[in-house]
């Protein structure tokens, strides 16, 4: 048998990915080439032709068999990428989405990079945006808040790798409790669970058996989350405070009405779309 290049074992691995129907079988391909061959992007482009180790292609076959049964390649590699900033992630938290990222360009238009300010992360999973936001404004402290050990964990480990964690207490909480009623920030950020049970069905394979489904779903109707965590942000709001509250796509009318009838922002609110032209951030502003 010849010794195998990068290029045919990349288009073998492709292939059974693609035969799998799994999403995106190339990259993920080579994602895993990078990781087991210790190879970076521009190399991997520049020397397809090399012959690869055989004694690493065991792992790396392993990898793929991994992935073509439908786990996530993020719990795979057990990192993912998030504004720039690689995060560990495992199983037990939401793999950080790209419509997430958004919720950082808003702060960063709020305040400026050197800044005082007090934030409170409702829903922290892997901590993305707790340890961007403390990682970007230096002088900004926070604390993040979630119900599972697991994701707290995950998420003081990144805030850790990222040299924030002197500015970021992480808390084990329902944020829908009035434990942080007393406090009083100048920005929140959640990111609730926000499916409805039907909407689990038609999610992909790989997100439902795969990531931790109370960090998705709601309850029967998807709401219970932002319906009851409104008026608890208005208590722990400084006045003038923000929040920015990621919803679902189909939410932006019912979040847009709960948080309008809730005394502190009422007028004060707007629900603003993502790039793909969807529903997706809530912002209201405490009067």
């Amino acid at each position: 048998m010849h010794d195998l290049t990068l290029k045919e074992i990349l288009s073998k691995a492709t292939a059974r990915l693609n035969e799998a129907g799994v999403d995106s079988p190339a990259l993920s391909a080579q994602l895993f080439a990078e990781q087991v061959f210790g190879l970076s992007r521009v190399q991997l482009i520049t020397e397809m032709h090399r012959v690869v180790d055989s004694e690493k292609l065991a792992e790396f076959e392993m990898l793929i068999k991994r992935r073509a049964s439908g786990e996530p390649a993020a719990y795979i590699l057990g990192v993912k990428e998030f504004y720039g900033l690689e995060f560990k992630v495992g199983p037990g938290v939401l793999i950080p989405r790209p419509e997430t990222e958004e919720i950082v360009e808003k702060v960063e238009q709020l305040f400026g990079a050197h800044e005082e300010f007090v934030f409170a992360d409702f829903g922290t999973g892997s901590g993305i945006l707790a340890v961007t936001v403390a990682k970007l404004f230096p002088k900004a402290r926070g604390i993040a808040v979630d119900l599972s050990p697991a994701a707290l964990n995950i998420a003081q480990e990144n805030a850790r790798l990222h040299g924030v964690a002197k500015r970021v207490q992480f808390v084990r909480a329902d944020f829908n409790e009035s434990l942080l009623a007393d406090a009083k920030f100048d920005l929140i950020l959640a990111n609730p669970p926000y499916l409805c049970e039907a909407e689990l069905d038609e999610i992909s394979y790989e997100v439902a058996e795969f990531e931790p489904v109370s960090a998705l779903v709601s309850g029967p109707s998807g709401d219970e989350d932002i319906k009851g965590s409104a008026p608890r942000i208005g208590s722990a709001l400084k006045k003038g405070g923000t929040v920015f509250m990621e919803i679902g796509y189909l939410q932006g009318q019912v979040a847009y009405d709960i948080f309008d009838s809730c005394a502190a922002f009422s007028g004060c609110v707007e629900v603003q779309k993502d790039l793909s032209g969807h529903d997706r951030i809530v912002v209201a502003k405490k009067r």
